[in-house]
């Protein structure tokens, strides 16, 4: 498997066209939308995140394992991964049970989500619309297809694990942009004509739709289509049993994660105004954005990263890792200086009905940094098929979540505190522990970083 430049440009495109999606159409929501309908939306977008740790790690497990069996292997294993037979071709018998596999979890997690949504989702919905003034009617026609999109994306998440496990990191990238080109274009003329949040949430549906059927086509070619049908599929519940200890792991970690990084809104929405929401929301996606592109740098990699290491490459990884540290800081650093600087001046100039604190956009960015390259650390690290970082992680999302709560109650710090919160936390330990266990691993020194970005040498 070989990730190339143009991958990397690739994916660098279509988070653009992500990003561009979201930026050209943050302006008109700041512009058209009232504060209140920005503070919902911002729920509904932790939500969705939300929504993903209900996959509980079995997307990233699965597509690692999709990229052994494209690698040769013959058999998946709970712990690293099978070096005994590396023939160079595909076992179609077990990437057919991982397919089955797939199939028979994501259409039952599916199900628990659409009823998760429908009962507890809507009960939290109906809560925070108590003290909402606009029109709580086409609040719940949006939180109905908010539901139908996110149990669809949900079920066919495992398409994402297909394209990026065989390596097609290119097609992916590809079909995303199609994707967010017409999330943009249904958005942004369904709130010219007054559908308010329902136009995003039609949107979202509309392009979800178009990624997953795309992505379908792409994977299974005639060939692949070919090869299935005539072989005989290994048994699935060897394959989950396998695949099952690590994903909890990492499902776990997430679980954690998404504490340290998403619970502010959550907790905040009910002590806080949707208004004071709406203003962390957007300093938070601005933010949670650069993240994204920063991530690119050593996320594109990652497929190659675990197809190294099973031959045992290590001065590559290293290089392609220290490579990729360095420009995702790189990344992050401009990114979050443009918008400490010329964030709220585009906000005036825009006359957006949601402001930014400059403080709380301050901490946030601080915050941010720690988590970027504690969650670089922790995929990379993952690239072995090893999670370490279980208890580590769910511990530090419960500090963060009681953090919060004493913040709220005792004090009068209220959305510094909910910017404060996961920083303070991740320095104690995460923040510092995985970036530590990588250099580690891959002995990197200070001559390393030079020698990488210079090009003095390429590691083979």
């Amino acid at each position: 498997m070989n990730i190339t430049k143009t991958d990397v440009l690739w994916n660098y495109a279509a988070t653009f066209f992500k990003i561009s999606s979201s930026v050209l159409l943050l302006p008109i929501i700041l512009h058209k939308l009232p504060s209140e309908d920005v503070g919902i939306w911002s729920v509904f977008s932790s939500i969705a995140a939300l929504v993903f740790l209900i996959d509980f790690g079995f997307n990233s497990s699965f597509s690692r394992n999709v990229t052994y069996v494209f690698s040769g292997v013959n058999s998946l294993l709970t712990n690293g991964h099978d070096t005994s037979a590396q023939s160079g071709g595909v076992n179609y018998s077990l990437l057919k049970g991982l397919l089955s596999s797939m199939r028979w979890f994501y259409s039952r997690v599916s199900l628990t989500l659409f009823l998760l949504l429908l009962t507890l989702g809507t009960f939290y919905i109906s809560r925070l619309l108590n003290e909402y003034h606009g029109n709580k009617t086409n609040v719940y026609i949006a939180w109905g297809l908010f539901i139908a999109i996110n149990t669809y994306n949900l079920y066919t998440l495992y398409y994402d694990a297909l394209l990026e496990g065989k390596g097609l990191i290119r097609v992916s990238k590809q079909i995303t942009i199609l994707g967010h080109l017409a999330y943009l274009l249904v958005s942004t003329v369904a709130i010219y004509l007054g559908f308010g949040l329902i136009a995003l949430v039609l949107a979202q549906l509309i392009s979800i739709i178009i990624i997953r059927t795309i992505s379908q086509r792409k994977f299974f070619n005639a060939d692949i289509i070919y090869q299935l049908q005539n072989c005989e599929g290994d048994d699935k519940k060897d394959v989950l049993k396998a695949i099952y200890p690590n994903a909890v792991k990492y499902g776990i970690t997430s679980l954690g994660g998404f504490m340290i990084q998403k619970s502010s809104i959550f907790i905040g929405s009910l002590y806080l105004s949707l208004s004071a929401i709406a203003s962390f929301g957007i300093t938070k996606q601005m933010m949670d954005i650069t993240v994204s592109i920063a991530n690119i740098a050593v996320a594109t990699f990652l497929p190659q990263i675990a197809n190294l290491r099973i031959g045992g490459n290590y001065d590559r990884i290293k290089a392609i890792c220290i490579r990729g540290v360095v420009i995702a800081n790189l990344i992050f650093i401009t990114g979050a200086a443009t918008i400490i600087f010329l964030g709220t001046p585009i906000l005036h100039l825009i006359k957006s009905n949601t402001n930014l604190n400059q403080q709380v956009l301050l901490v946030v960015a601080f915050s941010s940094l720690i988590g970027l390259n504690s969650g670089i650390s922790g995929a990379i690290i993952s690239t072995k098929n090893h999670i370490p970082f279980v208890k580590p992680s769910i511990l530090s999302g419960v500090a963060t979540i009681l953090l919060l709560i004493v913040f709220f109650k005792f004090t009068n710090l209220g959305l510094l505190g909910m910017a404060m919160a996961p920083g303070l936390i991740d320095l104690c330990y995460q923040g510092w522990k995985w970036p530590l266990v990588v250099i580690k691993e891959l002995n990197i020194k200070f001559s390393d970083f030079k020698m990488v970005i210079m090009k003095t040498d390429k590691p083979a």
